[in-house]
């Protein structure tokens, strides 16, 4: 018997709702990162927001929370349409999926504490640079903790709502955000690495005088 053979025994694969929550999951990140990037090398937001470049973050911030918003629906209205199954309905499991929501979460809601909003929403590429690199909690715990807090958001409604389908989706949710941050981090980097060459030429000026 094939995986999709198996796979077909616990989703199912007839229901569009499943494709269009998969989708959505895989358009967010590409959306932004793709505005963000073109925001960077032409400031074509910033431009549009009469040279504000704050304000032209607040404007993506509001657009990737709503597109979020968008994407989570559309994943309960997946999980919906899915059938359940038995060992999915057991007490541990449910307490499983509550305890992966909070920490989801907590990941989630801490990091955008920490971060501010811009710096959440790619404020780095407005040229909203942050004066250091956060090392707190829950950037102590991992590098991309809105990333893996989302993910553990997602495998914790699939439990809570017995669905096997929520889970096939859960990895398609991890391997999009692991894509994501192959492209992210290094661009980031090289940002702030441009920033700190920039910083560090008066002072190597000065030492030559």
């Amino acid at each position: 018997m094939s995986l999709y053979d198996s796979l077909t025994k616990v989703v199912d694969f007839d229901q569009q709702s499943f494709f269009i929550s998969a989708a959505a999951i895989a358009f967010n990140p590409t959306f932004w990162n793709i505005v963000a990037r073109r925001e960077y090398r032409t400031k074509f937001l910033t431009r549009l927001f009469g040279g504000n470049r704050q304000t032209a973050c607040y404007a993506l911030a509001a657009t990737i929370f709503s597109l979020g918003m968008v994407r989570d629906f559309l994943y309960e209205r997946a999980l919906r349409d899915q059938p359940s199954h038995p060992a999915l309905d057991e007490p541990l499991v449910k307490y499983a999926a509550y305890a992966l929501l909070a920490v989801g979460n907590i990941f989630v809601i801490s990091s955008t504490w920490q971060l501010g909003i811009t710096g959440t929403f790619l404020g780095d590429y407005f040229g909203i640079l942050m004066d250091d690199i956060v090392t707190g909690f829950p950037f102590n715990i991992t590098n991309a903790p809105m990333y893996y807090g989302s993910t553990m958001s997602f495998l914790g409604t699939a439990l809570l709502y017995g669905k096997p389908a929520g889970i096939l989706l859960t990895f398609h949710v991890l391997l999009v955000y692991l894509i994501a941050i192959k492209f992210e981090n290094p661009f980031t980097a090289a940002i702030y690495a441009k920033r700190d060459r920039e910083r560090a030429k008066p002072v190597e000026s000065k030492k030559e005088l």
